[in-house]
C-alpha cells in the first residue's frame, strides 16, 4: 500500500478492496520506520489517524470521496483540530489547539483524506532550508543536502514514501523549491485560488497553500479539492498548440544558472518542441523595484508573523531576530509600497501577450547541505536561500500560478527540476503541460526507485 499514488488508494478504499484503516496502518509503519532518518515530522497523530480512518471506513459516502483514505502530512502552520501549529518556533510560550480545521485542511478532509502528521518547518517559514533546534530535516535523495524549505518536511515525506501527498504552502518559493530538492511536482496556485488564511496577511497577498505530489494525476487531484474544483485529467489535446517562452536569465542580479539547470530547461523546452510547440527564447522583465519590493515584504512578513504570534524577541533564533528587527524597520518607514508591485505586474502582461507559457529553471545549483542553518548567521541564511533559489519568488509577488515539474537529476544524482509559469487562471493549462512532460520524460516517484532521465556529458 505504502508507494501507492494518492489516486490508486482512493479508488482501492472507494471499492472495498482496501480499508482506511488497513492503508493508515502501512503507512504509519512506514513513517515509523523512515522518519528516524529524515526528521520530515514533527508530530505523527497514530492513534488519532487510525481512529479517523476506522470511522471513514463506517462512513456511507465513502464511495463518493475523491481522496477516500488517502494519507496526508500537513505543513506546521496550518490549523488542524486539536493539534497546536507552532509554524517552526519555540519562542511562543501559550501555543494552544486549534478549535477548528484550517478551510484546506477542512477540505481535504471532506475529500476523505486521513492527516497522520505535521511536517516540520524553520522558524516561522522564513527561510529554504528546513532546520530547527529539534532537529535537520534531510532530503530522501540525499541525507546530505537539505529537502528545501520552508515546506521541506512535507516534501522529504512525500519523497521518501512516508505519504502519497502532503499539503505545504508557498511565499516566496516554499512549496515549488522543496519540489525541485526532492524531486517532486507541485502547483503554486494564483492569487485567489485556493484559500490562503496564512500568516499576518497572507504575506502581503503572496502567500498560497498548495499540493506536493508524486505523480500530476495526484496534483491535479488535490488542487481540485483545495481548489473546491471538480477534478479533471490534465491531458494536452493534440490541437492545443502553445506558444512557449523560455528564459535561463535570475532574477537575481549576480547569480546564474549552473550547466545542470540550463540543461533542465533545454530538455525540457526540447521535449515540447517536438510534440508541435511553438518554443523561443523571450527577456522577462524583472526590474530592480520588483526585487527590492520582495525583498522588503521577506523582511516585513518575519516581524509582522512573530508580533501576531506573540512571540517572545529573544527567543526567536538570531537569523530571525535580525529578519524581524529589519522588518519592522521597513514598515515603519513605509517602504512596502504597492507602485513597483504594479509596474512589474504591466509589464508581466505585455510578456504574456505573446507567449502562453514561460519555462525557467527554479533553482541555480544542486541543494545546500542539510546543517545547522539556524546557528548560522542572518547573513549567511539570507545569502543562501536567495542565491540557490533566486527564480519562484518573483511569482509570488505577481499572483501568478507557477509549478515546479521534476526533469531527471543532476550529474550528482539529486533531482532537477523546471518551472512553469502561466498568466492568472491557467493552472489548468499548467497541469497540462505538467502532464505532458511527464509522459514524454518519465521521473522516478520515489527517492529509493532510483535515477530517471539523469544528466549526461
Amino acid at each position: 500500500m505504502t508507494g501507492a499514488t494518492a489516486s490508486e488508494i482512493s479508488q482501492a478504499v472507494r471499492t472495498g478492496r482496501w480499508s482506511a484503516e488497513q492503508v493508515v496502518t502501512a503507512h504509519l509503519e512506514r513513517i515509523g520506520a523512515e522518519d528516524r532518518s529524515w526528521n520530515a515530522f514533527r508530530v505523527v497523530r497514530g492513534e488519532t489517524a487510525l481512529a479517523e480512518a476506522r470511522a471513514l471506513d463506517e462512513a456511507p459516502g465513502k464511495p463518493n470521496l475523491p481522496l477516500a483514505g488517502v494519507p496526508v502530512a500537513v505543513k506546521d502552520n496550518v490549523a488542524i483540530t486539536g493539534e497546536v501549529a507552532t509554524v517552526g518556533t519555540s519562542a511562543v510560550s501559550s501555543c494552544t489547539a486549534a478549535s477548528a480545521d484550517h478551510p484546506v485542511v477542512a477540505r481535504l478532509r471532506q475529500a476523505g483524506a486521513i492527516v497522520v502528521g505535521i511536517t516540520r518547518v524553520p522558524e516561522l517559514c522564513l527561510f529554504a532550508c528546513t532546520d530547527g533546534a529539534e532537529s535537520i530535516t534531510r532530503n530522501p535523495w540525499d541525507p546530505r543536502v537539505t529537502p528545501g524549505g520552508s515546506s521541506g518536511g512535507s516534501a522529504a515525506a512525500v519523497a521518501a514514501g512516508m505519504v502519497p501527498i502532503a499539503h505545504g504552502n508557498d511565499g516566496l518559493g516554499s512549496l515549488r523549491i522543496p519540489a525541485a530538492c526532492c524531486g517532486l511536482v507541485t502547483l503554486k496556485p494564483g492569487r485567489g485560488m485556493v484559500p490562503s488564511g496564512l500568516g499576518a496577511g497572507d504575506w502581503y497577498g503572496m502567500a498560497e497553500n498548495g499540493i506536493l505530489a508524486t505523480t500530476v494525476q495526484d496534483l491535479a487531484l488535490g488542487h481540485a479539492v483545495l481548489a473546491d474544483l471538480p477534478a479533471a485529467a490534465p491531458v494536452l489535446e493534440r490541437d492545443d498548440t502553445l506558444r512557449i517562452g523560455t528564459s535561463i536569465r535570475s532574477p537575481l542580479i549576480g547569480t546564474w544558472p549552473d550547466a545542470d539547470s540550463r540543461w533542465g530547461v533545454d530538455r525540457a523546452t526540447a521535449a515540447l518542441a517536438a510534440l508541435g510547440h511553438r518554443v523561443h527564447a523571450v527577456r522577462v522583465p524583472y526590474p530592480t523595484s520588483a526585487a527590492l519590493a520582495l525583498i522588503l515584504r521577506w523582511y516585513a512578513v518575519a516581524a509582522a508573523d512573530a508580533d501576531a504570534l506573540g512571540a517572545d524577541r529573544s527567543k526567536l533564533e538570531r537569523r530571525t531576530r535580525q529578519h524581524a528587527q529589519l522588518g519592522r524597520v521597513a514598515t515603519k518607514l513605509g517602504l512596502i509600497r504597492p507602485a513597483a508591485v504594479h509596474a512589474f505586474e504591466r509589464r508581466l502582461e505585455a510578456l504574456f501577450e505573446d507567449i502562453d507559457v514561460l519555462v525557467t529553471p527554479v533553482l541555480t545549483g544542486p541543494p545546500p547541505a542539510a546543517v545547522d542553518w539556524h546557528r548560522r548567521g542572518w547573513l549567511s541564511n539570507v545569502l543562501t536561500s536567495s542565491r540557490f533559489a533566486p527564480y519562484p519568488a518573483v511569482w509570488n509577488l505577481a499572483g501568478y500560478p507557477a509549478m515546479s515539474i521534476p526533469m531527471g537529476t543532476r550529474e550528482n544524482g539529486v533531482p532537477l527540476a523546471i518551472q512553469v509559469v502561466g498568466p492568472p487562471g491557467t493552472e489548468a493549462r499548467l497541469l497540462k503541460v505538467a502532464a505532458a512532460l511527464e509522459r514524454e520524460l518519465p521521473w522516478a516517484r520515489h527517492a529509493d526507485t532510483g535515477p530517471a532521465g539523469q544528466r549526461s556529458g
